[in-house]
């Protein structure tokens, strides 16, 4: 069979709206990427508003907090 002319794609990041718990109303947006995680606050203005940190680090970080959760 012949390969096909057109494909789906996968996404290349997700966007996450993040919001106070207690009303909701937006404090950024967290993007997440293959090989970083990138941090956009309220209000960030400018051509590069993003903060970003690689997996490797951020999973570094997040042991080193030791907070255990349940799901």
């Amino acid at each position: 069979m012949p390969a096909a002319k057109y494909k789906f794609l996968e996404q290349q990041a997700y966007d996450f709206g993040i919001g106070n718990a207690d009303d909701s109303s937006a404090v950024g947006t967290l993007r997440v990427k293959p090989s970083t995680i990138l941090w956009k606050p309220k209000g960030a203005k400018g051509k590069s508003p993003w903060f970003s940190v690689g997996l490797d680090e951020f999973a570094a970080w997040a042991m080193k907090q030791n907070y255990k959760v349940n799901k």
